[in-house]
């Protein structure tokens, strides 16, 4: 796991809708704080209230010039229909291939569920340079982070 002060790795995947448009962090590094959310998976209760608080926080995070990004390991459809469910306004990010997600060190198994290779839920602040300036990691995949923490962490960088 990258931890404060580490060069965050960088690494292209699928924005989450029909379109299959492809990702790249190298794009979206540079104009400001970047955000990345890690989260085991859409429709499962935990999951829809971390993005839904970070929804709540969305014009805080734009105020602050930061880009918000979910990423998990579900398809660009199921993403794409869990944001409009939930009428998320930041863009979702399918880690399918789970380059970022063996890249950050997140990779875990809920076998109750039958989910095998998902992310841990997880946030990572990013400065213009990428560097990590806040990294978090949930010891239970049901917790949820400090949302002013990561705030905290945003104005900061």
């Amino acid at each position: 796991m990258p931890t404060e002060g580490d060069t965050a790795p960088t690494f292209t995947a699928t924005y989450g809708t029909s379109d299959h448009e492809p990702f790249d962090l190298d794009d979206v590094l540079g104009h400001g704080p970047v955000v990345l959310a890690f989260f085991p998976g859409a429709f499962t209760p935990p999951c829809r209230n971390e993005m839904v608080a970070l929804q709540n926080h969305l014009d805080d995070f734009e105020a602050a010039g930061a880009t918000l990004l979910g990423v998990s390991a579900d398809s660009p459809f199921s993403q794409g229909a869990f944001r409009e469910e939930h009428g998320l306004e930041f863009d979702l990010v399918s880690d399918m291939a789970r380059e970022a997600i063996g890249a950050y060190d997140l990779e875990i198994d809920i076998g109750d569920l039958g989910l095998h290779g998902i992310a841990n839920r997880a946030v990572y602040v990013l400065d213009d340079e990428g560097t990590v300036t806040f990294a978090w990691e949930a010891d239970d995949p049901t917790n949820e982070p400090d949302y002013e923490a990561v705030l905290d962490a945003v104005a900061a960088a």
